[in-house]
């Protein structure tokens, strides 16, 4: 199936060569130009209109925004759905390491093997070569507040190891700051921009779609420091729908989401939305977070994100990582605030998304 450069080529090829055939042929030269002409803007024209046409231009693409893996999962369509909901049924098991002076918690996950999922859907831990075969070239953007920056480490500790993240963890855990940085190997982007509110998640949307230059992935979420320092869920809500109507103008090709009631099938970017984690109310380290941060103001917001429709899950664009779950299931034996998870939670929703992206490419591809 032709790319996009090879079709060009072979345009350029008939508009050059079928005129100087047709000379060949003896034709009077002002049929040759007048033939060659309506040919050109024939094809001009065409290459124009193929935008347009998604069918059409998906025969032009050879491949998606991202590599996908020899691996990759082969889905039939109506599976792939259902497979996608399963993506969070994960499992982790916490074993308590009493061999140090001091005890701690050794955490491990899976996915849930039920009704044969595993053989059905190919879930896959990616291993640092795959991982990286899937993000090679790729600009990643994570935005958000400390969630997102832990999502930063773990993804991190994945493509490059535990050592370098050592390396740079001072410049990555600098209080209140961007991070940006190469993964030189497979000439993957990664920035980490401090976002702690919804207001400077959509800021930043707006400041893209006037650069129109766009990452490959953006991952983002925001509501912990809202809780704590603004403590209104309907003010909050006002954000969230501000944000999704900034989300929506630049999305070209968006996800299946409902419009008057009816839903859309249409394809998406890799765009997703990072869930708060569940809160351990005794745990959290402050009188403030213990009076602001409970059960009811959790619900009270995550109900804005359901009503305003962002995430793909309640009918919107985006993709829900959701951290409420995973790190629900890892429990409080895997938090130290009752706020801020081990590792593992967020190694976890490092694959998910990983294992979304593999959907979503061999979607493109079929």
């Amino acid at each position: 199936m032709f790319g996009a450069v090879q079709f060009g080529v072979l345009a350029a090829c008939v508009v050059l060569f079928v005129p100087m055939g047709m000379a060949g042929w003896h034709l009077s030269r002002n049929k040759v130009l007048f033939f060659s002409g309506a040919l050109f803007i024939t094809l001009a024209v065409g290459v124009h209109l193929t935008p347009y046409f998604p069918a059409f231009s998906s025969m032009l693409s050879s491949s998606p925004s991202l590599s996908s893996l020899p691996s990759s999962p082969v889905v039939s369509s109506v599976n792939r759905d259902s497979c996608i909901a399963w993506l969070h049924d994960i499992e982790f098991q916490n074993n308590i390491d009493s061999n140090s002076s001091v005890s701690h918690t050794k955490s491990s996950w899976k996915w849930r093997d039920s009704s044969n999922r595993l053989v059905d859907c190919v879930f896959q831990k990616l291993s640092k070569s795959d991982a990286s075969d899937l993000l090679n070239g790729s600009w990643v953007v994570v935005a958000g507040d400390s969630q997102a920056r832990l999502m930063v480490v773990s993804l991190l500790e994945l493509l490059v190891g535990l050592e370098e993240i050592e390396r740079v963890r001072e410049d990555l855990f600098k209080r209140h700051s961007d991070y940006h940085t190469t993964v030189n190997s497979i000439g993957m982007k990664l920035d980490f921009i401090w976002a702690p509110y919804v207001s400077n998640l959509t800021n930043f949307l707006v400041e893209l779609r006037e650069k129109r230059y766009f990452p490959d992935v953006i991952v983002m979420g925001a509501g912990l420091w809202d809780m704590l320092h603004v403590n209104n869920a309907s003010e909050y809500g006002v954000s969230v729908k501000m944000l999704k109507d900034s989300v929506m103008p630049m999305l070209p090709v968006t996800p299946a989401f409902e419009f008057e009631d009816r839903p859309v099938e249409v394809r998406s970017p890799h765009m997703f939305w990072l869930g708060m984690p569940t809160l351990v109310n005794s745990m959290l380290n402050t009188e403030a977070k213990r009076e602001k941060m409970t059960d009811d103001m959790w619900y009270a917001y995550d109900e804005q994100i359901y009503e305003s429709k962002l995430v793909r899950k309640f009918g919107g664009p985006l993709f829900l990582l959701d951290i409420h779950s995973l790190s629900g299931r890892c429990g409080s034996l895997c938090t130290d605030d009752g706020m801020h998870y081990h590792g593992v939670v967020y190694d976890a929703a490092v694959h998910v998304m990983l294992n979304a992206l593999l959907f979503e490419s061999q979607q493109r591809l079929t």
